[in-house]
């Protein structure tokens, strides 16, 4: 993968590739069959990082030569027995950069993001409640709705169209098509990005049935409706459910079934198998439809590893920092080993669909914290190693990252004081960099912007992110990769 400051030339490059080498090969005419020596997409090495010497002539670059080859070893078949779709929550091209200049350096790369072949970017704007129209700066609920369901709608909706109507998520119709299904996340579970797979409802917000009675009344199981997000979590079933919520899970449900239990006894009667540390997350080896898998780490959202570093009206003016790891962090299971423990508990015959979400990266850019939230974007960073790392020796399994909507952070003039909240970071490269929030004076208040978000790939199907789609195309060619039928209940 490229830097992000030649997007443009990547994807003339890609698309060249896929023009000139043959469309065929994303098409399926290669297929060899899963694990064979036709895939050779799997020996293809895409190292961006510069060449050298940065001051030098030629030092900057990131190619080491022609890549068309590389790119169409890289177009392999159009189907695959497993997809892991990755989500850096408000990840856009500035978070991406902010994270690679601090951390790897201007001229290093993001590992596992900027080895992905193949890229793109996706447009991210949700629909008006009340009008219909574009609403052009997404939350969270909407984009994921998007990809979830293929069906655009408004801001805080959860699995339901612009009309209030359930939709289908990827992660419902791939059990329904018998595949084993994942959701990971470092935030709470019942939060917007990992809901979207598992339930419907009208606010993003009625975590539980305390919640749901207050905020979205239709949709609580006493007045007919599906429940809370959480209810609805419990009863989606997904084989491996990772992050946190606990909290949610201690209230208790006023109708149905379980009507007067806790939602933690619910899952249990209901044959989860519940865990709360790393530790206990290790010593699991199986999970199925019969004992399915629960790890709740954190009453709310899992603590960041990194420590704040919150942007301040004279930041401009105040000493460079350098990042420190969060001593709240403790043994809270990281991204990367939620992931790895997923791919080895859903993989097998049956093929799988998993979501994995670094939800802090959104979280932080929201607090004016650019230490927070470049540690979340490193945890980003190794979950999508972790997936390349077992999609490279599968040989059968599409990766597909992208973030869900554009934020508010930006890399200004080292030293500038704006309007806005800055904060100065000491750098890999002995420099000095300076980060402007500039939606909010107030931290924890900044918001969303429009813009539209790069979206990467590996694996077969992987030439379907290349180009300019929307954040509705992932539902479609994700499950047509995987060949679900959609319509199975």
């Amino acid at each position: 993968m490229t830097n992000l400051g030649r997007g443009k030339a990547r994807t003339a490059l890609a698309v060249s590739a896929v023009a000139v080498l043959g469309v065929v090969a994303a098409c399926g005419s290669n297929d060899s069959g899963p694990g064979t020596s036709g895939d050779t997409a799997a020996k293809v090495e895409i190292n961006r990082q510069a060449a050298g010497d940065i001051t030098t002539h030629g030092g900057a670059k990131r190619l080491a030569g022609d890549q068309t080859q590389a790119i169409a070893d890289s177009i392999q078949r159009s189907t695959a027995k497993n997809v892991i779709l990755v989500i850096g929550d408000g990840t856009a091209n500035q978070e991406l950069t902010l994270a690679r200049d601090y951390e790897w350096g201007a001229g290093g790369k993001i590992p596992g993001i900027d080895e992905l072949p193949l890229s793109g970017d996706y447009t991210t704007y949700a629909l008006d409640k009340t009008t219909k129209k574009p609403d052009y700066t997404t939350d969270s609920a909407a984009s994921g709705s998007a990809w979830a369901t293929g069906t655009k709608t408004y801001n805080g909706a959860v699995g339901v169209d612009v009309n209030g109507k359930p939709q289908r998520s990827i992660l419902e119709i791939a059990k329904a098509n018998g595949r084993k299904t994942g959701n990971v996340t470092t935030t709470e579970l019942q939060d917007a990005t990992p809901a979207v797979q598992v339930a419907h409802v009208s606010q993003r917000k009625c975590y539980g049935p305390v919640a749901t009675k207050e905020k979205c009344s239709s949709d609580a199981l006493e007045n007919g409706g599906l429940g809370s997000i959480t209810e609805q979590l419990i009863a989606a079933r997904a084989d491996v459910t990772l992050g946190g919520g606990w909290k949610t899970f201690q209230e208790t449900a006023t109708a149905g079934q379980y009507n007067g239990k806790t939602l933690e006894v619910q899952a249990k009667e209901r044959g989860y198998r519940i865990v709360r540390s790393g530790s206990e997350l290790d010593a699991v080896s199986t999970a199925s439809q019969d004992e399915p898998v629960l790890g709740v780490f954190a009453d709310g959202n899992l603590p960041r590893v990194w420590d704040k570093a919150t942007a301040t009206k004279e930041g401009g003016r105040e000493p460079a920092v350098t990042c420190a790891p969060n001593p709240a962090f403790g043994a809270t299971p990281k991204l990367a080993s939620m992931t790895k423990k997923a791919i080895d508990l859903l993989k097998g015959d049956k093929g799988f669909f998993l979501q994995v979400e670094s939800g802090s990266v959104d979280k932080a850019n929201h607090d004016a914290d650019p230490c927070g939230q470049i540690g979340e974007t490193v945890q980003l960073s190794e979950a999508v190693s972790a997936a390349l790392d077992f999609a490279k020796q599968d040989k059968d399994t599409l990766v597909i990252v992208t973030g869900d909507h554009a934020h508010t952070s930006q890399i200004i003039e080292a030293g500038t004081v704006t309007p806005g909240l800055t904060r100065t970071l000491n750098t890999k490269d002995g420099g000095v960099l300076t980060v402007n929030y500039g939606t909010s004076l107030d931290p924890g208040e900044e918001q969303h912007t429009g813009g539209q978000v790069r979206i990467a790939a590996y694996g077969p199907g992987a030439a379907n992110v290349v180009g300019l789609t929307d954040q509705t195309d992932p539902f479609f060619y994700i499950t047509d990769v995987l060949g679900l039928d959609r319509e199975k209940k």
